[in-house]
């Protein structure tokens, strides 16, 4: 029996240990479009290997509950994973409210069981677990509302607003430090997990929708780290690598979307990004702007030697991907340089537009990074904006009271000529007006995405008979 308790565990350590070489890997290999989907299927695998591990581990009694979770996890993993591409902003977050929902549950149970016989060190680890699974949990929840628009997506802000959300948070942080000298009181432990559940609520209520993406990142973050404070807890070390693989590309992201954005992240968590600027609305009304025709938009396209379309929500939303592809493989056919200008904060989260654009099969030596394509607009013929709007606005550059004053956009306002697909002029999540609308050179392009975009391709076949 021992021999046997000792093979068994010893396969178990060797699926756990496979299991995080091919989660290493699948975050290495997601970091570039051409292995992304070995990098998918990197992670699934491995994530199968460590469920298996752990369903073998000498721990278990009885499989029953654990096929009931099964097949109910299954049930509602398989819808959340057939949504659409625009609302996978929102599921992520979800994944992470559903994690981080799991990491508060496991750290109770664990707290009541060794309740009062807890270390130090190991109450201090609960506690982080608990502390940052809690707000996770709300945060997120919060995070997929505002996106799913069943929340207001503009900041929601009072006088003293950042004086209680810290209060807030330094009573869980307090709570928790007297637990580490005292495990006993057991009586407060849930006052570690409700006030945390409260600040998550607090912490997404002033922020808008212009920060989402970085706000979804963070969100991954606390997750990754509140999974690997359980590791430590459960003294599980895949668990640990798992959780700091996570936590860290998390983070490492969100610094990455801030600079994007030429802010820090207390501007992100306390900026209140994304209120709309009232003073806009009035002069918006004197300026004057220029519409195009399908037809007259395909023959500007037609005529070009270099276009360089940049991507945004608009598109997402439009569904206008595929059509995009048919507009590239139109004009390549004739001769003419299409790229793509891709924006680090471009849509809902981040590396949106490319999982957009590689779902539509657009090569991905097209795809352009901001810092690699700015340099290249004055060489081009036509930048054709497909719903971007905050990251294409030169008040970037120029409007000092701006509240992205200094963020990097994409410099489309030096292309000779520039045309942008709209529905209406109205302001971006940001809130403002952008003076790209109103230049000489500029275009508007009024309309859904998906259907201006297929006329234009229509009116190119047309031409070509």
């Amino acid at each position: 029996m021992t021999a046997e308790f000792a093979g068994n565990q010893q396969l178990i350590e060797i699926l756990y240990l496979v299991a995080s070489v091919l989660f290493i890997l699948s975050l290495k290999w997601l970091s570039a479009p051409s292995t992304a989907r070995r990098g998918v299927l990197a992670g699934e695998i491995g994530m199968v290997l460590a469920i298996a591990g752990t369903l073998l581990h000498h721990g278990i009694v009885d499989y029953k509950w654990i096929a009931i979770a099964l097949v109910l996890g299954s049930g509602i993993g398989v819808p959340l994973g057939l949504v659409q591409m625009t609302a996978v902003p929102q599921r992520t977050a979800l994944s992470h409210a559903f994690g981080a929902l799991c990491v508060t549950l496991v750290g109770t149970s664990e707290f009541y069981l060794r309740t009062p016989d807890v270390p130090r060190f190991m109450m201090a680890v609960l506690s982080m677990e608990v502390i940052l699974a809690s707000l996770t949990f709300t945060g997120s929840l919060m995070a997929a509302g505002k996106l799913q628009e069943v929340l207001p997506q503009r900041p929601i802000t009072y006088r003293g607003q950042n004086f209680v959300n810290l209060g807030v948070l330094a009573i869980a942080i307090v709570v928790a430090v007297f637990l580490v000298l005292h495990p006993g009181a057991k009586e407060l432990f849930p006052i570690m997990i409700v006030v945390p559940l409260i600040f998550g609520v607090l912490m997404i209520v002033p922020i808008g929708g212009a920060d989402m993406p970085t706000v979804i990142s963070l969100l991954n973050s606390y997750a990754g780290l509140s999974a690997a404070a359980m590791g430590f807890v459960l003294n599980s070390k895949l668990l640990i690598i798992a959780g700091a693989l996570d936590g860290s590309s998390g983070f490492i992201l969100s610094v990455i979307m801030s600079k994007a954005m030429n802010r820090s992240f207390t501007n992100v968590l306390f900026g209140a990004f994304g209120q709309v600027q009232a003073s806009t609305a009035g002069a918006k009304e004197d300026k004057v702007v220029r519409s195009a025709t399908p037809d007259e938009a395909a023959g500007i396209l037609a005529a070009a030697n270099r276009v360089v379309v940049v991507p945004g929500y608009g598109m997402a939303v439009a569904q206008a991907q595929h059509k995009v592809r048919e507009l590239y493989d139109a004009l390549t056919k004739r001769g003419v340089d299409v790229r793509f200008a891709i924006h680090p904060v471009a849509g809902r989260m981040p590396g949106h537009m490319n999982v957009l654009l590689a779902e539509a099969d657009v090569p991905y030596d097209k795809l352009m990074e901001m810092d690699d394509i700015n340099s290249d607009f004055p060489q081009t013929d036509v930048a054709l904006v497909i719903g971007a709007n905050d990251v294409t606005n030169p008040a970037a550059r120029t409007d000092q009271s701006s509240p992205i004053f200094g963020m990097p956009i994409l410099d489309v306002d030096k292309a000779r000529t520039v045309m942008v697909i709209k529905r209406s002029m109205n302001p971006g999540f940001a809130g403002i007006d952008n003076p790209l609308y109103y230049l000489d050179r500029t275009l508007m392009l009024f309309g859904d995405a998906k259907s201006f975009v297929n006329s234009i391709v229509h009116e190119l076949a047309g031409n070509t008979h």
